[in-house]
């Protein structure tokens, strides 16, 4: 029981940490989206001069441009997870299998976010997720 309740601890403070740096990466693409739609004005400000440039048809392409490089649903997906995490530690019954699926998953948005930013600091707040979630996987692995 000693070392279950230490591994619960150790386990959600790792999660808060997760949780903690997922803040900050939704902080940042928001910055990223502002500054994505700023260097993509300034380059529609240089067709301006075309008169055959149709600008519903650019705005359009602009639009799927942002929505591609977009990491709010993996943001949400991967809150989610963490909150369903907290759960499955809260609740009775074998709950490793659980979690190591959780695990997957969490990797899964992780790896998602890190091939769509092209932020350095969301990339560095990634590998530091990575690692922080490759210790909660070896946490899992002692828990049935």
């Amino acid at each position: 029981q000693i070392e279950g309740k230490a591994l619960d601890q150790d386990i959600r403070q790792k999660l808060a940490n997760m949780n903690d740096q997922m803040t900050s990466i939704s902080l940042l693409s928001h910055e990223v989206t502002s500054a994505f739609e700023s260097r993509i004005r300034t380059k529609l400000e240089s067709f301006k001069e075309l008169d055959e440039v149709d600008e519903a048809r650019i705005l359009s392409e602009v639009a799927f441009l942002a929505d591609k490089a977009s990491i709010d649903e993996e943001i949400i997906r991967l809150r989610s997870h963490l909150a369903q995490f907290h759960d499955i530690l809260s609740s009775d019954g074998v709950v490793g299998r659980k979690l190591d699926f959780l695990v997957q998953e969490i990797n899964r948005e992780l790896n998602t976010i890190g091939s769509k930013s092209q932020h350095h600091k969301i990339s560095q707040h990634i590998v530091d997720l990575k690692s922080e979630v490759e210790k909660v996987r070896e946490q899992v692995q002692n828990i049935e």
